[in-house]
């Protein structure tokens, strides 16, 4: 629509409805009619085009939509009260954690976090948030999870009767995240198959929108067995790619692959791993995976991240400390450790509690995994030695 001329929308709508014949009826002076009717044709313009993904991510975020084809149907109640909503949440969420991290990780993370090339982020869910909060210039950004890749909404083709209960259900899949920092893997295997707005890419794409990002394109993609790019019905590996341009004006490159990380899987199917290879080596960012590298049949994904990594930051339920050679890696511990909470007891390392307490910790403000409550979380930045 056209921001400020709500009239001409409005004749537009009535113009669309009644045909062009109709445009004789209307009452403008001659010197008026040639603007009018220039503006009735904009107008229309803006009704008739699909929304872009760019306009599709703010209109799921809550963000301003004047002068898109979606405007019109933020009017709508259902709609503000969404905005509202998400913006105290993401105003909360910036104060507790966004806005701490920013300041933190320029210089905790130096190089990576200047640098523009890849960020590897297994069993990641849809959280693209804290891949960009961590590495905001990365050229390319590889999540890699169980959770299906879904669909890219159509939200001016969704029933409004649906419309509104799907918005309220992609706030609650997003809602342990902002809260806790972290997605509850049980609860968003159920949110996401939402039928209007399944899977993960509507989710990365509202991050991305409230992260400032445009969303240049959207394209689901499939990997061969050689972890290449097909157009295979039957992929081996299913994907989206959505291109985004950031604040520094480049290009970056967002990939999802929804694929089980175990070994008796990639023994069989590793393209995911072998796509990554394609790209070359990265920093690798791993949070909230449920201690699965802990207890055996996540070895390949383990020794993955430990060869293709410069940089590794974690909290602890990534890779067990004791796999970390010292010869090979600088570790640099932060915050604190008080061990996994009472669903992942038994994943205590006495050894990171050793550390902690022979080392003298540098500062970790804001929550990282599954200890959310301030104060409580830790995490291990490793680098790899140049010369090992």
């Amino acid at each position: 629509m056209i921001s400020g001329n709500g009239g001409a929308t409005r004749e537009a709508k009535e113009f669309f409805r009644e045909g062009i014949p109709n445009l004789r009826g209307m009452r403008y002076s001659s010197r008026a009619m040639p603007l009018r009717i220039f503006l009735i044709f904009l107008a229309l313009g803006s009704l008739l085009r699909a929304a872009t993904p760019d306009e599709t991510a703010r209109f799921l975020a809550g963000l301003p939509l004047q002068g898109t084809s979606l405007e019109s149907l933020s009017a709508a109640p259902f709609w503000a009260k969404h905005a509202v909503r998400f913006d105290a949440a993401w105003k909360e969420l910036d104060k507790r954690q966004i806005s701490k991290i920013k300041a933190w990780a320029p210089e905790n993370l130096a190089p990576a976090y200047e640098g523009h090339g890849n960020v590897f982020y297994f069993f990641s869910g849809p959280d693209q948030l804290y891949a960009s909060l961590l590495f905001p210039n990365a050229a390319n950004y590889v999540l890699v999870a169980r959770e299906p890749v879904g669909i890219l909404p159509e939200p001016d083709k969704i029933p409004v009767a649906q419309l509104a209960p799907s918005l309220e259900n992609l706030y609650s899949t997003l809602n342990a995240s902002l809260s806790f920092s972290f997605f509850i893997t049980k609860k968003m295997k159920d949110d996401l198959k939402h039928q209007q707005l399944s899977g993960t890419t509507p989710v990365i794409m509202v991050f991305l929108a409230r992260g400032g990002y445009k969303i240049e394109s959207v394209d689901f993609i499939g990997l061969d067995a050689a972890g290449a790019v097909t157009a295979d019905a039957k992929p081996a590996s299913r994907g989206v790619k959505i291109v985004v341009t950031g604040a520094s004006g480049e290009k970056q490159n967002v990939y999802y692959f929804e694929a089980d990380l175990g070994d008796w899987v990639l023994k069989k199917n590793d393209a995911v791993l072998k796509f990554c290879d394609s790209l070359g080596r990265g920093s690798s960012l791993v949070k909230a995976a449920s201690y699965l590298m802990h207890g055996g049949g996540f070895d390949i994904v383990r020794n993955y991240i430990e060869k293709n990594s410069d940089l590794v930051i974690e909290d602890d339920s990534g890779i067990p400390l004791h796999y970390f050679d010292k010869k090979e890696w600088d570790l640099k511990f932060y915050g604190h450790y008080s061990g996994p909470i009472g669903l992942f007891k038994k994943s205590f390392q006495a050894d990171v509690a050793a550390a902690y307490k022979e080392t003298a910790p540098g500062p970790l403000p804001f929550s990282f995994g599954y200890n959310w409550r301030p104060n409580t979380s830790g995490a291990l930045i490793a680098r790899k030695k140049a010369n090992p």
